[in-house]
């Protein structure tokens, strides 16, 4: 009896151990901040991203005298091909090199970026000189000077495409799994989701306060130091805790398997769709991928279900599936809420395009407002956090209150829907841009009302405080809308698709950096005669004809998003035992999502 007692007494000492592994690796990966797994390599990350690219405007327009509006570009071009790369990483990492490589090859080729581009700023001869005093002009950064500048960014970019699709996956597989890839038995009671967008406002806070005060008050080379040596440290403490960490190795590749299905279906375009219980299961063939449940099948998209009708030729003397001519309904299922997503992710763009400019044309407004808080002390321009604290803020109420208040009046263990909370910062990030607008006019009225329209260099007598609303009320939609679009990726995509599915959220990042571009590349050439919106004396410029052109846009995106979500259909799980299956939603654990998405956007 004594040795069944304490052979009990084992299994529960391991048991709890095994539940504790998941905490034990998140400072690593998050940083030391929380007692969560994962922080240290994204936290120092953000830092060192956010603490050159949100000042990058003033190192293009002041340091390498680009103009402001090709300035804008280069810096929504950069934001574009970073997010784009994180769609490479994310497959690579789903099928080839594992999430933990991927991050860690990425944190090496980000540093290299960093490196380059601190040398560009203390290395003389890859810089222009300063401009002299009273001179009417620059001297303009040589084309080898942005070569090494474009150099820096593309390794970056790179870098960016390795950590930022994997880390958040691979933090939550430190959760969410035992030691041997298992699900755990009990999963934590908190969003890991909000936690983890919290540790990112708060790395950006650290980075847009005290590093670009650096950059503009002791010097450039300390400015953009400071974010690489925080980038190293990053890498050290990611590296370290490879021992303690949930290491899944990649699995076949998902983009081979979506097109094995899509080669199926075409093969099979002219059959007839039979009833669905006679489509090809193959249990034993899906188990790696499947390991939470098998997708059930959904009768939307029904032309796909055509790649899983058994026909002659379709199987090998063995018995197994040619897999170019005939696929399993969960196979099927994998490529259907990729594509049901599609349309959602859509029209997340353009709130991407809406807060674009914050990085460049707002800073620069704040550069011509009064920023002084004491005699000695000057708010640097792209030092306006007030987007980060009250997206920390919203993020600490919503978690620890409105859930609370919400699940009350609508019986949802969230309180509202991923597809609700997304609506809800896209609503809000077009108000602040109608708040931008009104901002700009004023201001402008106040540069004419004091002879300053021909002096763009001078201070207009209006404190930069009335930057404020814009910044707040898109970091209040900021932490609606981030973290629920990207907990509604992840709930919905395949689970052999995680890292696929968090590179689309920021896929969505780069086709909004892109666009943004783009707008501003077609109004400034529009506008040329009739008045330029775009200039780089904003005095006289109409930047608050662009604001709100960029508000329009958002409400007909608006109106579009909400007839996606009413008729959206949510992906649904087979779970086996007792030897029975069990069907059910796999959105927040019940079938409230639809419902109240639907009853909400009417």
């Amino acid at each position: 009896m004594a040795e069944e007692g304490g052979g009990e007494e084992m299994d529960a000492v391991e048991k709890k151990a095994k539940e504790n592994d998941g905490f034990r690796t998140m400072p690593f990966i998050l940083g030391d901040l929380f007692t969560l797994p994962d922080a240290a390599n994204d936290f120092c990350d953000r830092i060192a991203n956010v603490g050159f690219s949100s000042n990058l405007i003033s190192y293009l327009t002041l340091q390498l005298h680009l103009p402001l509006v090709e300035a804008s570009n280069i810096i929504t071009n950069f934001n574009g091909t970073a997010n784009l790369t994180l769609l490479i990483g994310g497959l690579v990492a789903d099928s080839w090199a594992g999430r933990f490589w991927t991050i860690t090859s990425g944190s090496v080729m980000y540093q290299l970026g960093m490196v380059f581009l601190t040398l560009s700023a203390v290395v003389p001869s890859l810089s222009p000189p300063p401009c002299a005093k009273n001179a009417t002009g620059c001297q303009r950064a040589s084309s080898s000077q942005i070569a090494v500048l474009y150099l820096s960014l593309l390794c970056t970019s790179i870098g960016t495409g390795g950590t930022r699709p994997c880390i958040m996956a691979f933090g939550a597989d430190q959760l969410e799994l035992d030691a041997h890839g298992r699900p755990r038995d009990a999963k934590p009671m908190w969003s890991f989701f909000n936690i983890y967008f919290f540790g990112i406002e708060l790395a950006k806070l650290t980075a847009a306060t005290a590093v670009v005060y650096v950059q503009e008050n002791v010097g450039w080379g300390w400015g953009l130091g400071i974010p690489t040596l925080t980038m190293l440290a990053a890498v050290i403490a990611f590296v370290s805790g490879y021992s303690l960490y949930v290491r899944l190795p990649p699995g076949e590749s998902p983009l081979v398997r979506l097109a094995q299905v899509t080669a199926a279906a075409f093969k099979k375009r002219r059959a007839a769709v039979p009833d669905p219980s006679l489509l090809y299961q193959d249990k034993d063939l899906d188990a790696g991928i499947s390991t939470t449940g098998r997708l059930l099948h959904t009768d939307q998209l029904k032309f796909l279900d055509k790649a899983a009708i058994v026909t002659a030729g379709d199987m090998l003397p063995s018995g197994e599936a040619k897999l170019w001519r005939l696929s399993t309904v969960h196979r099927v299922e994998e490529l259907k809420p990729i594509m049901r997503m599609l349309p959602i992710w859509a029209a997340t763009i353009l709130l991407v395009t809406s807060g674009s400019h914050n990085g460049s044309f707002a800073i620069q407004q704040a550069r011509t407002m009064d920023r002084d808080i004491s005699p000695r002390f000057k708010i640097p321009p792209a030092m306006l956090i007030f987007t980060n604290v009250t997206m920390l803020l919203t993020l600490t109420v919503y978690d620890r209150v409105l859930v609370r208040a919400l699940r009350r009046h609508t019986g949802h263990p969230t309180g509202i829907t991923h597809l609700q909370r997304t609506g809800v910062g896209m609503t809000l990030a077009m108000l602040a841009n109608a708040v931008a607008a009104a901002v700009e006019r004023r201001r402008r009225s106040v540069a004419a009302a004091s002879g300053l329209l021909d002096a763009p260099e001078a201070t207009v007598p209006m404190s930069v405080f009335w930057l404020v609303p814009q910044y707040a009320i898109h970091g209040v939609a900021d932490a609606f809308m981030d973290v629920g679009r990207m907990e509604f990726l992840y709930d919905q995509a395949p689970e052999s698709l995680l890292s696929t599915a968090a590179a689309l959220y920021w896929l969505t990042n780069s086709m909004g950096s892109y666009l943004g571009t783009l707008l501003v590349t077609i109004v400034h050439a529009k506008t040329r005669r009739s008045g330029q919106w775009l200039q780089d004396n904003l005095n006289r410029g109409k930047l608050d004809n662009y604001y709100w052109l960029v508000a329009a846009l958002q409400v007909l995106n608006l109106v579009y998003y909400f007839l996606c979500v009413k008729y959206y259909t949510f992906k649904t799980l087979e779970t086996v035992g007792d030897d029975k299956e069990v069907e059910l939603d796999h959105v927040n654990g019940d079938d409230y999502a639809k419902k109240g998405a639907e009853a909400s956007f009417r």
